[in-house]
């Protein structure tokens, strides 16, 4: 469509989008198994109206069937817009939707008018956009965690801080997703979504907080996201045909820890306790103990089955355009090794995962996103953190002292060049200021504590 609107290939080209699938009730997706998503429906809206406008489809009866259902669509579109304008709190994203809108209907259109808004409010002073213009509950979340990693809680203000978390938690179905209440975004900001990543680092924070309000329905919410397969989605629970509907290691990893911390630590005792204090009803507000063990047991188990022969894990989330098909296996096998402290007793499977990182490992102590890659703050933060686990292993420990050794070289020097290492939708690549402070926190404390 982008090329099109510019001139640069035909409109016939362009490939046609169902946008009439919009104004189906979401159960018929399911029912019907749609490639349908609900947080594509903008993308699918308003390109596929912009496609419909500008090169009809040759069949009378379909170009009948969406000129009907495109004032039902378009209504669809305004119902799911965030009341400032921005989709996913995203400019790509936003963007697509207001050239498409733009192009077909003009700029006075109103939920085009309302994502022309959000450009200019979120556009930076150097005059650039960021992909996400706000990351504030994954940056507390995955704060308090690495804090806590460094024994370091007390410099934070945790009575403020556990609220400011546990408010952003979802208190009825989300009007954009449909997702059930009880779950986290990424964002305290109304084009949040949310999804099973934050949510576990959410669970993760507050319990390091000993703010358990809320945790009975997040661990519930992540139970019921589970995928048949055993892993778990970014956003829904699907079945396996498309990207974010899809099990994912570095996702079902850090739900993981999420769960299986709640397991190991005995609390889910206490948040039956919780919930009947505050009066909810037993047989909708409890963690099952049977459940909670089955689940970690299936996560387990996908884990275990998507490790690459070489012993490493692909992330969904996290990439590095230097490595092989772009993949990150640092990034995806320090994850899971997080995890595999809770689920993998006996060790092994993160056996292949260690030796993967060591191996793995450059010549000035740190690592890229795979072998041979330049080395990064971020992925070295990551891998020393996940080796630090492993204390049994003679290897992994010799790797964490090297690793240490390269971390604090980078911080006397500032720590301050992030590398672009998070991967986006459509491979959009970014990168994060506070990941280089926040994970080299977390590893340095993993290292000295272990």
């Amino acid at each position: 469509m982008n090329c099109a609107l510019a001139g640069l290939v035909s409109w016939p080209e362009v490939p046609g989008l169902p946008f009439e699938l919009s104004v189906l009730p979401p159960w018929c997706y399911r029912l019907l198994r749609l490639h349908v998503v609900s947080y594509a429906l903008p993308a699918l809206i308003a390109i596929g109206l912009a496609i419909h406008h500008h090169g009809p489809p040759h069949s009378g009866l379909l170009r009948a069937l969406r000129r009907a259902t495109t004032p039902r669509a378009l209504a669809k579109l305004q119902q799911i817009q965030p009341e400032h304008g921005g989709f996913l709190d995203a400019a790509p994203l936003t963007s697509f939707v207001a050239m498409g809108l733009v192009s077909s209907f003009g700029p006075e259109q109103p939920v085009a008018a309302r994502c022309l808004q959000f450009l200019r409010q979120s556009q930076r002073a150097d005059g650039s956009w960021p992909i996400d213009t706000n990351l504030a509950v994954w940056l507390t979340t995955s704060a308090v965690t690495a804090l806590a990693a460094a024994g370091s809680l007390g410099q934070l203000d945790c009575p403020t801080t556990g609220p400011w978390v546990a408010a952003r938690q979802t208190a009825s179905a989300h009007p954009y997703t449909q997702a059930a209440a009880g779950a986290w975004a990424w964002t305290h900001l109304p084009g949040g979504v949310p999804d099973a990543d934050d949510t576990a680092g959410a669970l993760i924070a507050l319990a390091e907080l000993g703010h358990h309000a809320g945790a009975v329905a997040g661990v519930n919410w992540l139970l019921n996201l589970q995928n048949r397969d055993g892993g778990w989605p970014t956003f829904c629970r699907g079945w396996g045909k498309l990207l974010f509907d899809r099990s994912a290691p570095d996702v079902t990893a850090h739900v993981l820890r999420a769960l299986g911390g709640i397991n190991r630590r005995g609390r889910s005792q206490f948040l039956w306790q919780d919930a009947a204090k505050m009066g909810l009803s037993p047989s909708t507000h409890r963690v099952s103990t049977a459940r909670l063990r089955r689940a970690l047991r299936r996560g387990g188990d996908y884990l275990g089955r998507v490790q690459e022969s070489d012993g490493s894990w692909l992330p969904l989330w996290f990439g590095n355009q230097a490595a092989p098909g772009q993949h990150n296996p640092v990034i995806g096998t320090s994850l899971v090794l997080r995890a595999l402290e809770i689920v993998d007793g006996n060790g092994a499977q993160a056996a292949g995962g260690v030796e993967y990182l060591c191996r793995a490992q450059n010549a000035d102590g740190g690592w890229g996103g795979s072998t041979g890659i330049a080395s990064s703050v971020e992925e070295t933060a990551l891998a020393v953190a996940a080796l630090a686990g492993w204390p049994q292993n003679p290897a992994a420990g010799h790797c964490v002292s090297r690793g240490v050794k390269y971390l604090v070289a980078n911080v006397r020097q500032g720590c301050d060049r992030p590398a672009a290492i998070g991967l986006y939708f459509s491979r959009l690549w970014y990168s994060e200021r506070l990941y280089p402070l926040i994970w080299t926190i977390e590893a340095l404390g993993r290292a000295t504590r272990r």
